[in-house]
């Protein structure tokens, strides 16, 4: 893995990862994360798209990972969420320029999944092969604009870049509620537990947001869902969908079907969906992984071609 930094706003500097594969690459593939991770953390599933031909690039959003500065610290969004997602695209560009001629893959999971679905409205003409979408969902506006008003109350007790109980609860507080005897509170990230125990011991990973990084998501979810956005996406963009049934971020199903069909509601010609049974959140990390492998592996075979 080969790790180097792109300078951004405010004297800061995103830090990226970049996977090679042996012999001429095929594609490119990047990976864009969800909250409170780092890219480094997807070294396992690179290294299944790099056994496969793929180039592998990812970013650490602002405030995650090799990203965090004094600046911009732990948790936190500056400029908001259209930045960060403009701080994907730039990553986008400089590795098209690397592999100009290679067929170019974005791979978004959770908050990236979001973030992604943002960059093909904002950036239509990205020039795209496919998009896979892993840990997505679809929540009610109504939800979307209370959650927001509460980060804002909160934002005006304590500060944008504080954490705050209020909210982590109202973002992930029944995550769990959905699974019998959990033995962590992050039992909802896969039924591996290993990767659980992994995660909780990463002081990168898992910890609270701040109050603005929530808002600033909310607040981009609520973007996503505008049906005028959805209008903006390049039509004949293929996109994959892939979550586990009993993910509590894509509503066991329901959140991602919703999504789903709002794509082909707007238009999309080939949107595809695969729902994998009692599997949670990261699908990447469930204990049936491998199945995931050899679905998304499938999918991109068809659209670019071995």
């Amino acid at each position: 893995m080969k790790e180097f930094y792109f300078p951004v706003r405010k004297n800061t500097k995103i830090h990226c990862c970049q996977w090679i594969p042996e012999g001429k690459p095929r594609g490119v593939i990047q990976i864009v994360h969800g909250i409170a991770e780092y890219a480094a953390r997807y070294d396992g599933l690179a290294q299944v798209f790099t056994d496969h031909g793929f180039v592998v690039v990812g970013e650490d959003h602002m405030g995650h990972g090799g990203s965090i500065s004094q600046e911009i610290p732990q948790g936190c969004f500056a400029d908001g969420w259209l930045t960060a997602v403009s701080d994907s695209y730039r990553l986008l560009q400089m590795t098209k320029e690397e592999y100009p001629d290679l067929p170019y893959v974005v791979y978004g999971h959770s908050m990236g999944s979001f973030m992604t679905r943002t960059l093909l409205y904002t950036h239509p003409d990205a020039g795209l092969a496919a998009a896979v979408l892993s840990g997505t969902g679809w929540m009610p506006k109504p939800v979307l604009r209370s959650g927001r008003v509460v980060c804002l109350l909160e934002g005006k007790r304590k500060g944008m870049n504080a954490s705050s109980a209020t909210v982590d609860k109202l973002m992930f507080g029944s995550y769990t509620k959905g699974y019998e005897n959990p033995r962590t509170p992050l039992d909802w990230l896969t039924r591996d537990e290993a990767e659980v125990d992994k995660y909780i011991a990463d002081p990168l990973l898992g910890f609270s947001a701040s109050i603005g990084l929530a808002r600033e998501m909310l607040g981009g979810m609520l973007m996503n869902e505008d049906r005028k956005n959805l209008e903006k996406m390049p039509k004949d963009l293929p996109v994959l969908f892939v979550s586990g049934d009993k993910d509590p971020v894509g509503g066991n199903g329901k959140g991602v079907r919703q999504t789903y069909e709002a794509f082909r509601a707007a238009g999309m010609k080939d949107v595809r969906l695969k729902l994998y049974p009692d599997c949670r959140h990261e699908m990447h990390n469930e204990l049936n992984r491998e199945e995931l492998h050899r679905d998304v592996l499938a999918f991109l075979d068809e659209m670019i071609g071995n």
